[in-house]
């Protein structure tokens, strides 16, 4: 019963917020249409063998909620608020030069290497690239509930319509997303048991054309990622991948600290360079090493580069002074998550 009731809770929650949150509606993929039919399927089933279980018994979708914190309706009704406080915190424009905005995306809610990477990210740009660079931080996280807003495709979009609002035309918006990948080329998004919808491909860029970004780097840290540059390769924007479309990524997982992408471009190689195609050379580089010693199938990390963005990009390091490096340091385990009753 309490899992019939959370999920109900959650359905209304979200129905909710996409009407607080006017313009941010969209229309799934297919594949989030088709994940929605059989989550429904799956619910009403679990309804009718309700009445013969025990009604205790909690649903596995809840296994990473924390038993102390918000409930999952409380995280769904906070969340327009907790995305306008990041908005407010990103800081005055420096004026003179263009800016970089970096919006760090989690979407497993699962692991901890993805929140470590996405806090990371934040981090290190703030720290070593100085005031004309703000971050925003969407992570799905059980020990984050009450300090980010959640990744999701609402989030995403209204991060992004509040970006434009204070970005000038020759500001830089940067995405940064880290997550599991599927082979059609689907970032997971997972916040169990928050209804949250997958991002594909094609979802991504017609997010990314909805906004008025003339300049513009994707980051996309998955699986299969490298599907993600044929719908976002447009003048003006910088694709990096950590694998082809085809290929694997390596490194996430519940006993990693950091991908190996994470940690060769994020860690490694933007703390030598603020070049991030000179970094991404670099990193490309060590990740071939580090598969070749595990013996693992090449990722094979792609990049795209449109017309216009090397330039901007130049413009962008001409206005900073890179500081000293950003020690990476993991986020502190998440509390405990709840428990089926005996």
């Amino acid at each position: 019963m309490r899992t019939i009731l959370t999920a109900l809770l959650a359905f209304a929650a979200g129905v909710l917020l996409m009407l607080w949150l006017p313009g941010h509606g969209h229309t799934p993929s297919s594949s989030t249409v088709a994940a929605t039919t059989a989550t429904t399927a799956t619910a009403n089933s679990t309804a009718t063998a309700g009445s013969s279980a025990d009604d205790g018994e909690d649903s596995e979708d809840d296994a990473n909620w924390p038993n102390q914190g918000p409930t999952p309706e409380q995280v769904l009704y906070a969340q327009p608020k907790m995305l306008q406080d990041e908005l407010a915190k990103l800081g005055p424009r420096v004026p003179g030069k263009p800016n970089l905005y970096l919006v760090t995306f989690a979407g497993d809610g699962s692991e901890d290497v993805f929140r470590n990477e996405a806090e990371y990210a934040a981090r290190l740009f703030r720290q070593r690239f100085g005031a004309s660079t703000h971050t925003l931080v969407l992570e799905n996280n059980p020990a984050s509930l009450s300090t980010y807003p959640i990744a999701g495709w609402n989030n995403l979009e209204a991060a992004l319509d509040g970006l434009s609002r204070v970005m000038q035309p020759d500001d830089i918006l940067m995405l940064y997303l880290t997550t599991h990948g599927s082979d059609d080329h689907e970032l997971l998004v997972d916040m169990d048991p928050l209804p949250l919808d997958q991002i594909g491909a094609q979802d991504l860029a017609e997010i990314l054309k909805e906004h008025p970004f003339k300049w513009k780097v994707v980051v996309v840290n998955a699986c299969y990622s490298g599907g993600f540059i044929p719908p976002l390769a447009t003048a003006g924007t910088l694709v990096l991948t950590a694998a082809r479309t085809d290929r694997s990524s390596f490194g996430c997982g519940s006993e990693s600290d950091l991908t190996y992408f994470g940690h060769a471009w994020l860690v490694d190689a933007l703390n030598r360079t603020d070049n991030f195609v000179d970094a991404f050379a670099q990193a490309k580089a060590e990740i071939a090493q580090w598969e070749q010693r595990d013996k693992l199938t090449p990722s094979e990390p792609q990049s795209y580069v449109g017309d216009g963005i090397e330039a901007q990009l130049d413009a962008w390091r001409k206005g900073i002074t890179p500081g000293p490096a950003v020690r990476f340091m993991p986020a502190p385990p998440a509390p405990a998550a709840t428990t089926a009753n005996p």
